[in-house]
């Protein structure tokens, strides 16, 4: 918390943030109350821009459950105004802004730090703990005028504090505890320049390397002149590079420790104290061995520490003479050894030079797929933790446990009504599960590793479940034949993950009174863990008695309860879940709000739980073969329906939410069409506001419903003159033909086949083909059993007709191509496209040339998922003994072209027969303790052969996903899909969890293996879980947009610094949506013509991307291409050019070179190389970005032209006048058929070329006389060659990285801020600032329009106001 608090104090102080409550004026806040509603009801996070749009009755639902009360809507009559009041006191009693005060510790200078009234006192603490000269002390009091503070009291709590008060360090006598503290924080203090935990993966630490990259912290770099800069690229980064070599990946790693301390500190073989020395006050004895290899012995007291006359054979604990008594372990150390005084000062310096950011702990662990080899040092403390506290403890000692099921569900139930309360409901329930899913990791790896005993050791491994730390760990096997008829041991794989879907999109609705369990689902070794919270009362009887709603036999027994009725159908009107009677085995109707499967039970605490969410969604048709469906023949043309391996599979949330959305517009059409019909003989008839009856309702309900509407980006002008319609329609109305409205409202209904007939209504039934489920069916009614088995089908045939060519043309224009499989993967979810249709995605993408790179990465991460499948069932069956063996023979057979023969370590204890305590949970596992039985299976993994392994990867592939792999080796694979094999190893390892050694391999010897067993260092887990979000964060980010999109820069930069605020608040220093936020804050104070504040906030941004998404993330590349353009309009050319190689090498490891993105990155390096005069450098990166322009965006797009006439500068200046006219004219040619002759810019490509023409026939000239007369006569001009300018070559910079700063004069904004404005008052009240925006026609797309590197950030056309993303240079 310390570290977080410094960081975001430095936050708050670097960039400058206004952001008191009186910038955010009410208008924003009137826009993020009505936005609310929005937050709260979906799942979707900062970076998922798209705000999800709901239907009105849903919005009006979620405000009622926003404010946490569903009652309160009887007050809410006057509820518009009060509720705004409040949000704007909630904001001034955040911004209470802070009061200074001084903090006087002993031994050091008084310290002044202005801290915020709504700190704890215990904040103080942890600052001074990460301070440099206040660090080493742990046991202490604060006191103001000789009062001791109340760590946990709030400061604006305490009486007497006021600006300039001083609070004084008052040293404590040492406990038992507070002594074990002190001696744990001196082992990190020493420990924190060490980067091996962030190798190994623990205390969520991890690497960052940008400053190694730029040398250290750029905001303290002086500009540098042009001549002065290295420039020479590193040979991996030029074009044409084959593979990206692994090494630089970790740049620095030499001197990347920092000098040792102390050779060893660690508890003494004396402890504990024996009685009589107990009276003396002894506390424990420490054992230090210094760097002048003096060896001593030292007591812990209340006093504090010091040397006592023990030796390692003799026990005498009195004092030694001197005994340097200190309080802190620290002083007493630096006094007894110079080397440790020295060095201690070195490390402190160093580390408190380390960027804040470096230095935090991340939400959740980072693992990384490489690591250089590490020495393995003693440490006891480590030590201790492995073998006491982290099993010993957590299971034995009563009180020390966590209780995870009361702590998640109390979290939950904390207050929510202002905003103060909810930052800090937010801040508790995320706390709580990032440890939950810490705890819940360790659990999971404890028990593959054999170190957790199941609570039915009878049972075969495979059925055993445990209880470790208060969670329950199941593993991922069909028990009891619970999926036999669904897949088998298939479908107990996938439940877990579907059941997640479901734990998450109902935490996400948060409805009060509902509850879920804490749900991780771990992968490691091989295996599939599942890891639950407990429900109270629960392993105390059988699950029959428990469960009071729902089957736990698949339907036949169907129980209901009206309470969780009355809850699910809250919940199912945000998920779309249609209410459905089943009948029992007695044929009595029951009526449920869920899948059959959902189960609930009231817990001992009185709670009502549900779990077994697996089926929260409609099943995907497409993917069973069922008798009573008939697909449309298209769909059959394409193959399906696919029989999958499972009959588990769900259609996906948001692929709901589109289909709603475009049969929403449908409806609008219709209805529209129809109105208009009617109305053409009608007379207008004046507007009447009362509403008058039930069908007038429903069309105020459909104008209201216009949310949707607008996300459609599509039809907007038909949809705009449609709402005209209907607006229009209503006024006419509303006073006459009921009957009329009511006509136009079935026939809209029916056309687009909504479930029922007055209304437009759409909810899906996810029980209706799950077999031996008997429904109560009135065929005739609107929503029969026919009807709703219909929609589902519709969806699924959505998915396929429309959603995944939509998903492709959306990628055809490249605007934020996706770089790899991880990437891929969440740009077709945010389609609502499951990875199961990625073989079809695949066979659409053969077709289109200019989608080669995305064709690639999908075959990459096809081949890697099947091979994941393999690789899991493989890992099963070998014996612990084996692993690295088998890892490493398991990817010479993947990714090898030499021999895959195994090299077995001799020397090792494996020759033993003694069978692996994990045999226990191997397939075949003989319990007879047969040996050889043992000797059999284990070496069931040294069958495989590279050609064995193709061959199950081929057929993995055409029985997962239908696509038929044109290769049975890695070679032909290489050659057919034109992939590297280190992106291929990368992608792996990050998908199971695997490390290997940094360093190079060579994947293509034939005589010797790639892999050997020392190349496997580690195997980590997979863990997926639900991420908690900041609601109130999100609606000021998604508002702040709305105003950017308008041309209010300003208020949108006051808008999203209030969101970092709050996410701040919220998640602390470290996290992804900060980072999001963050990047957002550089590019508006770079448009608002602040280019260094940009670098300051840029450089947290990238720091922040590392350490959260990984040193080679997609998004950490996007990030470092940012930084390095507001670099170079810093003038720090030598920096910005490392950033542009550092994101060049990440992205061709990544994919290799063959990608949009890189064309980007190479015009970037080649503008500004070319400023710099490395033209020869510069021509080569510009004709290789020319070359993949001309590939991806055809031969008369913008990019292209841009690529011409760079490369014409480029040869200009080396003189090739030819060959620059040459380009300069393609240029122009573009120009002139794309904006015609006219166009400032194709007047400006014809005067270069008239230069360059003139330019020409001056060298010609020359030439000839120098032909002619031997020498050159006088009289001819001399020839300009004029290098660059920087400022037009930043300018140049700006154009390709899409941002343009457009100037608008105040005049033209107010007339487009009229405009909005009316256009707000004539939408009906219930729409917002944000969807009025929308209307305005601003383009909506704003998410990737400020996040994506290429799209032109703001560009105002004041004709329409329109926000228009595609102007491109």
């Amino acid at each position: 918390m310390a570290q977080e608090n410094e960081v975001i104090s430095k936050e708050k102080a670097s960039s400058n943030d206004t952001t008191s409550s009186s910038s955010v004026d009410t208008c924003n806040i009137t826009s993020i109350d009505s936005v609310q509603s929005e937050g709260h009801d979906e799942p979707g996070s900062v970076n998922e821009q798209k705000m999800q749009s709901e239907s009105s009755e849903t919005i009006k639902e979620g405000n009622k459950t926003n404010k946490g009360n569903e009652t309160a809507q009887n007050e809410a009559v006057d509820g518009e105004e009060s509720s705004l009041s409040s949000e704007t006191l909630d904001l001034e009693s955040l911004h209470d802004v802070g009061i200074t005060v001084h903090i006087q510790s002993p031994g050091a200078e008084i310290l002044s730090v202005q801290l915020s009234s709504m700190e704890l006192v215990q904040e103080i603490h942890q600052l001074l703990m990460d301070r440099e000269d206040t660090c080493h002390r742990t046991c202490f009091s604060l006191q103001l005028n000789g009062i001791t503070l109340d760590n946990f009291a709030e400061l604006k709590t305490i009486e007497g504090l006021k600006h300039g008060s001083t609070i004084k360090v008052i040293e404590e006598p040492y406990t038992m505890r507070e002594a074990r503290i002190h001696v744990r924080h001196v082992r990190d203090l020493l420990k924190s320049m060490d980067p091996s935990d962030a190798y190994n993966g623990v205390e969520c630490n991890s690497l960052t390397f940008l400053h190694t990259i730029t040398q250290g912290d750029l905001l303290e770099k002086k500009k540098s002149r042009s001549d002065s800069v290295d420039c020479t690229p590193p040979d991996y980064v030029m074009p044409g590079v084959k593979e990206a070599p692994l090494i630089p990946l970790q740049p620095g790693l030499k001197n990347s420790k920092g000098p040792q301390a102390l050779k060893i500190l660690t508890s003494s073989a004396w402890n504990p104290p024996p009685g009589p020395r107990k009276l003396h006050g002894d506390l424990m004895y420490l054992y230090v061995v210094t760097m002048e290899d003096k060896r001593f012995h030292i007591s812990a007291c209340p006093k504090g520490f010091y040397i006592n006359q023990s030796t390692d054979e003799v026990f005498n604990p009195r004092p030694d003479n001197p005994s340097h008594l200190s309080h802190s372990l620290i002083d007493l150390l630096s006094q007894i050894s110079p080397s440790f005084k020295r060095a201690f000062q070195q490390m402190q310096k160093k580390r408190t030079l380390r960027h804040a950011f470096e230095r935090v702990a991340t939400p959740y662990q980072v693992y990384q797929w490489t690591a250089p080899q590490l020495e393995h040092t003693i440490d006891a403390i480590r030590a201790e933790d492995a073998f006491s506290s982290k099993l010993g403890y957590e299971e034995h000692i009563p009180g020390q446990t966590r209780d995870w099921n009361e702590e998640l569900q109390t979290t939950r139930e904390l207050p929510r009504k202002t905003l103060p309360e909810r930052l800090l409901r937010e801040r508790a329930i995320f706390k709580v599960h990032g440890d939950f899913v810490i705890a819940a990791t360790r659990g999971a790896m404890a028990v593959i590793d054999g170190n957790v005993l199941a609570i039915n050791p009878g049972e075969d491994p495979k059925m055993q479940m445990f209880i470790w730390n208060n969670i329950f760990f199941s593993l991922g096997f069909d028990v009891r034949d619970h999926y036999k008829d669904l897949g088998g041991d298939v479908a107990a794989f996938v439940a877990p993950r579907n059941d997640l879907h479901g734990v998450r999109v109902y935490s996400a609705v948060d409805i009060e009174g509902l509850y879920t369990l804490g749900t991780v689902v771990i992968d490691y070794r091989g295996y599939r863990v599942t890891a639950q919270s407990i429900i109270p009362g629960i392993l105390e009887r059988e699950q029959e008695q428990s469960v009071v709603y729902g089957s736990i036999d698949f339907g036949k027994t169907v129980l209901s309860h009206p309470k969780y009725l009355e809850l699910l159908r809250k919940a199912g009107k945000h998920l779309k879940i249609m209410p459905h009677s089943v009948l029992n085995e007695n044929d009595e109707p029951v009526e449920l709000c869920s899948s059959v499967e959902c189960k609930g039970i009231i817990g001992n605490d009185g709670r009502h739980y549900i779990l077994d969410l697996l089926r929260t969604f409609p099943p995907d048709v497409n993917f069973l073969v069922l008798d009573d469906i008939d697909l449309c023949p298209e769909l059959k043309s394409l193959g399906f329906p696919i029989e999958h391996k499972h009959k588990l599979s769900c259609l996906r949330q948001e692929l709901l939410e589109a289909f709603i959305e475009d049969r929403y517009v449908t409806f609008i059409r219709s209805a529209a069409q129809h109105l208009q019909n009617f109305n053409s003989q009608k007379t207008t008839v004046e507007n009447n506001n009362e509403v008058t009856n039930e069908e007038n309702g429903i069309a105020q309900t459909e104008n209201e419903k216009q949310i949707e509407l607008k996300a459609n980006k599509n039809q907007n002008d038909v949809m705009v003159k449609a709402l005209d319609a209907i607006k229009e329609a209503q006024l006419k109305v509303s006073t006459s033909d009921e009957t009329q409205a009511s006509d136009v409202v079935k026939y809209a209904c029916a056309a687009v086949g909504s479930l029922k007939e007055q209304e437009f209504d759409f909810r899906f039934n996810p029980d209706v083909f799950s077999p031996g489920i008997r429904h109560v069916d009135d065929p005739t009614s609107f929503n029969a059993i026919s009807k709703q088995k219909k929609l589902i089908q519709d969806a699924s045939e959505f998915l396929v007709k429309k959603q995944i060519p939509s998903f492709i043309k959306e990628h055809m224009n490249h605007t934020s191509p996706p770089m790899d499989g991880t990437s891929l993967t969440e740009a077709l979810h945010s389609h609502g496209i499951n990875i199961r249709y990625l073989g079809k995605v695949i066979h659409m993408l053969e077709k289109i040339p200019r989608m080669e790179y995305l064709h690639r990465i999908a075959v990459v991460e096809l081949i890697v998922r099947s091979t994941k499948h393999i690789y899991y069932s493989y890992m099963q069956n070998t014996d612990a003994m084996h692993l690295s063996n088998a890892i490493s023979h398991f990817l010479n057979c993947f990714l090898s072209s030499g021999p895959a023969s195994v090299t077995s370590n001799s020397n090792d204890s494996s020759k033993s027969n003694r069978r692996g305590k994990n045999k226990k949970l191997s397939k075949n596992a003989n319990a007879s303790g047969n040996k050889n039985a043992s000797a059999a299976e284990n070496s069931d993994w040294l069958q495989v052969t590279p050609k064995s392994l193709w061959l199950q990867i081929k057929k993995e592939v055409k029985s997962y996903w239908d696509y038929e792999l044109k290769c049975d080796s890695i070679e032909t694979a290489v050659e057919v899909y034109g992939f590297h094999r280190i992106s291929v190893l990368r992608a792996f390892c990050l998908k199971v969890g695997i490390q290997v050694l940094l360093r190079e391999y060579n994947f293509e010897l034939r005589n010797k293996t790639t892999f050997t067993e020392e190349d496997i260092l580690n195997v980590f887990p997979i863990v997926k879980h639900i991420s908690p979000r900041a609601s109130d964060a999100y609606n000021f980010y998604t508002t702040g947009q709305s105003k950017i999109q308008q041309g209010l820069f300003k208020e949108g930069y006051e808008l999203i610094s209030e969101a970092l605020n709050l996410l701040n608040n919220v998640f602390g220093a470290m996290h992804s949506e900060n980072g999001s936020c963050l990047r957002m804050l550089a590019r508006l104070s770079y448009l608002l013509g602040d280019p260094q504040e940009a670098l300051a906030i840029q450089q947290r941004s990238v720091i922040m991307s590392e350490r959260v998404n990984g040193i080679d993330h997609p998004c950490t590349v996007l990030e470092y291409t940012h930084l390095s353009l507001y670099c170079f309009a810093n003038g720090q050319i030598g920096a910005s050019l490392k950033l542009l190689y550092r994101a060049r090498y990440l992205l061709v490891l990544i994919c290799g070179e063959d990608h949009p993105e890189v064309a980007l990155i190479d015009s970037n390096i080649s503008l500004i190389l070319h400023a710099v005069g490395e033209y020869e450098l510069s021509l080569r990166f510009i004709e290789h970005a020319l070359e993949l322009n001309l590939k991806y965006f055809g031969e008369k797009s913008m990019h292209v032209a841009v690529s011409y006439h760079l490369v014409a500068r480029t040869q200009s200046c080396m003189g090739d006048f030819r060959s620059a006219l040459n380009n300069e004219k393609e240029t122009y040619a573009i120009y002139k058929s794309q904006l015609g002759e006219t166009h400032e810019k194709t007047r400006e490509s014809a005067e270069c070329l008239r230069l360059l023409t003139q330019q020409a026939v001056l060298l010609q000239r020359k030439m000839n006389d120098i032909y002619s007369n031997g020498k050159l006569s006088t009289g001819l001009p001399p020839i300009h060659i004029q290098p660059p300018t920087m400022g037009s070559v930043l300018e140049m910079l700006n154009t390709i990285n899409g941002i343009l700063f457009v100037q608008i004069s105040q005049k033209d904004i107010a007339k487009v801020r009229t405009e909005i404005e009316k256009h707000l008052k004539s939408t009906s009240d219930g729409t917002d600032a944000i969807e009025a925006a929308k209307d305005e026609g601003i383009s909506e797309n704003t998410d990737a329009l400020l996040n994506s590197p290429k799209k032109t950030d703001i560009l105002i056309d004041v004709n329409n106001g329109t926000g228009d993303k595609d102007l491109k240079s």
